[in-house]
């Protein structure tokens, strides 16, 4: 308690001391803890131009299909789906498109928990590997993803569907997650079942992934890999080190994650917060965001800020809020002074609190032909969770680099990759520097490695530096979201590192149940 105490005095005198550099604290000089949270998970789904009904996916059934969890052991019920008004998809059927949707019954619940996931066969090679992709918030759900960045369809206005040329479903089979439980279509009937750190979340990601497997185990010894961006760089080191603790373990189906080629991918993540959130005052200044003058004043926070997260590290979830707010101050200066930059792509306004507009994603998911060629019967839709971004706020200032380390002394690849125009989560003092800290074997050597183009269609694309298991590339012209800006680089990147070519030349590439019944109701 008196470590809380000390650090709210800490977030009171940078408010007084600061005040352009935290303005979101203050309100006629009063200081509300409880409503900052919620004000940012507020303002980001605003800025996406997202409407969700619900704040979480919590049901409140007595419906008998949806019996506790105590009482089944844990199940998935999946369907093969088409989605309505496709453009161009030659009468397929749900069998030739291979396009499943499903839900996974969540064990260690109060209540029943229902983890909802989209299934793409690959529509290139049905041996390609699995890939799994996990968007962040955290609270947000896959289908952000999904639609706007790599999966196989682009929406259209009038609520047809074009397929995506540059799906990652051209080169993997590929797994779309609504995670943690509350986000999406997957819910609880008991809100103490919701998530509030990677523990959790790792645990159930594992089990769905244990469940899924065995549901498909002509996928098992596949080569798979974690992929996501965003706060999903908390979620894929904590996800990626669960499988490999259970694979060592020899539990339940053996996943492909530890060979020559299998690894994790992170994108524009948070994944260090003491070595990111002070980097915000360099990239801003750099990016000529800011001037010298509030540089400077902003680097007096920083010192504040490491403290503030040290305590998290060694004190747990009171600390870890505190610090959440004095770090935030770094942030909210800069963007005080970046006069209403987009803060994921730098190049760009926002217009008021719209910064993207994704609302035709809620518009599609709510059709109630979509709804019922996915099964979800009356199951809202909750795009991005409110109650979901607070539940993992004890969880926002930890470091998830640590347990890195010995993922890559075990063979395993990790790319980390970010668009050049991303402040929230950027490359050049947040992510690069990150990478470079980390304590491994080849330091030293990835270090000293040079700077090689990634070359697309004859043109630089980026830039790359690796060494051993570690690949991290910086992304031209492209803000946070690095497969909407850059789609055509994001395919070729994910193919030229799951085939171990991922170099500064072009990459050399290559070319259940059916409808009916809900799923909810199978449940």
């Amino acid at each position: 308690m008196e470590k809380l105490t000390f650090l709210l005095h800490i977030v009171v005198f940078i408010a007084c001391a600061y005040p352009s550099s935290s303005s979101t604290l203050l309100n006629d000089r009063s200081f509300e803890i409880s409503n900052l949270p919620l004000s940012r998970a507020e303002k980001l789904i605003r800025e996406l131009n997202l409407f969700p009904k619900l704040d979480v996916n919590v049901i409140d059934v007595t419906d008998s299909t949806l019996a506790s969890a105590e009482e089944e052991v844990p199940s998935i019920v999946e369907r093969s789906f088409r989605f309505p008004n496709i453009i161009s998809d030659g009468g397929a059927t749900v069998e030739d498109l291979g396009h499943h949707a499903g839900y996974f019954k969540l064990p260690k619940s109060q209540g029943a928990r229902l983890m909802f996931y989209f299934f793409f066969e690959s529509r290139k090679k049905k041996d390609a590997p699995v890939v799994i992709w996990l968007t962040g918030g955290p609270g947000c759900s896959s289908e952000l993803a999904m639609f706007y960045e790599n999966g196989p369809f682009k929406i259209d206005k009038n609520m047809s569907l074009a397929w995506n040329e540059y799906g990652w479903d051209q080169a993997s089979n590929l797994l779309y997650v609504d995670q943690p439980v509350g986000t999406g279509f997957s819910y609880t009937t008991d809100k103490s079942d919701i998530r509030h750190d990677e523990t959790g979340v790792s645990d159930d990601l594992y089990d769905f992934l244990q469940a899924f497997f065995a549901e498909h185990p002509e996928l098992a010894n596949k080569d798979f890999y974690i992929t996501g961006e965003s706060y999903a760089g908390h979620y894929i080191p904590a996800f990626a080190a669960r499988v490999h603790k259970g694979n060592r373990a020899n539990e339940g189906v053996h996943v492909n994650l530890k060979a020559c080629l299998q690894g994790f991918a992170i994108g524009n993540g948070l994944t260090d917060p003491a070595i990111q959130y002070p980097a915000y005052p360099d990239y801003a200044l750099e990016m000529g965001l800011i001037t010298q003058a509030e540089h400077d004043r902003l680097e007096k926070i920083v010192p504040l800020c490491e403290l503030s997260i040290k305590l998290c590290g060694t004190d747990g979830t009171t600390s870890c809020l505190a610090s959440y707010l004095v770090c935030n101050t770094l942030f909210t200066g800069v963007m005080k002074h970046a006069g209403g930059v987009n803060h994921y792509d730098i190049r760009k306004k926002c217009e008021g609190s719209l910064c993207y507009d994704f609302s035709n994603m809620e518009k599609f998911l709510n059709l109630q032909s979509v709804r019922k060629s996915l099964g979800v019967g009356d199951i809202e839709f909750v795009s991005c969770s409110t109650s979901v971004y607070q539940a993992m706020l004890q969880d926002w200032m930890r470091n998830l680099e640590v347990g890195i380390p010995t993922l890559l002394e075990d063979g395993i690849n990790l790319l980390v990759y970010a668009g050049e125009y991303d402040l929230i989560c950027n490359w050049l003092a947040g992510n690069s520097r990150w990478v470079n800290a980390m304590e491994w074997s080849g330091k030293e050597n990835f270090k000293a490695s040079k700077e090689v183009p990634f070359v697309v269609d004859g043109k630089e694309a980026g830039k790359l530096k690796s060494y051993g298991q570690l690949s991290f590339l910086k992304v031209h012209d492209a803000g946070h979201m690095v497969p909407m800006d850059q789609p055509k680089a994001a395919l070729e990147m994910l193919k030229g590192w799951m085939e171990n070519s991922l170099t500064g030349v072009d990459a050399v590439t290559t070319s259940t149940t059916t409808e009916g019944e809900d799923l909810v109701a199978q449940m």
